[in-house]
């Protein structure tokens, strides 16, 4: 399949192992693409090893401090987009309203039709994390995930989950779909961590 590909050596050290940087923005998920045709149905749940749960509308989360991010995305299957603008929420904004306790190390995901996907909290934490509501200055599209996904832009794009729809904090590592199906746990590009054996 062709994406519009460039060299990688042209890319000044920003493309990790394996990786061929494109110019489109490729289309990849399992399931169903969700459309909202009401948004007061939304909403975006917080809960687990916190002190305040919550249940935010998309106005809440938007009531955050906008936060704007510049940063390349990574997708497991071989494609690297470089210079995405994203606006949405930082995660850290998130976790320190909702409190989380001291207990916690994981990050669980999930979003539409049951899908998760797992990370560290260290990870969901970093300075570059964020929930994103727009892509180079437009909503997202249903296809990447309106109204609301993570971007996790160390990681492997597949832990940047699309349709999120709750974030829960947890004690102990849960794999999420495609880690219980052979992915990596954490899925850092630059180690290549593409399969639970790499």
């Amino acid at each position: 399949m062709y994406f519009g590909k460039t060299k990688q050596s042209d890319q000044s050290g920003r493309v990790p192992p394996n990786q061929n940087v494109t110019t489109s923005f490729p289309v990849l998920h399992t399931g169903n693409v969700p459309y909202y045709e009401d948004m007061a149905k939304w909403n975006l749940q917080v809960y687990g090893l916190v002190d305040h749960p919550m249940l935010l509308s998309f106005e809440d989360v938007k009531a955050f401090p906008q936060y704007e991010s510049k940063n390349d995305i990574h997708c497991v299957t071989g494609w690297s987009r470089l210079d995405n603008v994203w606006q949405g929420v930082r995660a850290r904004d998130i976790a320190e309203k909702a409190g989380v306790k001291e207990e916690a190390g994981y990050v669980i995901l999930h979003a539409e039709e049951g899908w998760t996907t797992n990370l560290p909290l260290d990870d969901f934490l970093a300075e570059t994390s964020l929930l994103a509501y727009t892509h180079n200055g437009e909503p997202l599209t249903p296809e990447h995930g309106f109204p609301l996904r993570g971007v996790f832009p160390h990681l492997y794009f597949w832990k940047s989950a699309k349709w999120l729809r709750g974030i829960q904090f947890t004690k102990e590592n849960h794999p999420g779909f495609w880690e219980q199906n052979g992915y990596h746990m954490r899925g850092d590009p630059w180690q290549n961590q593409r399969f639970t054996w790499d």
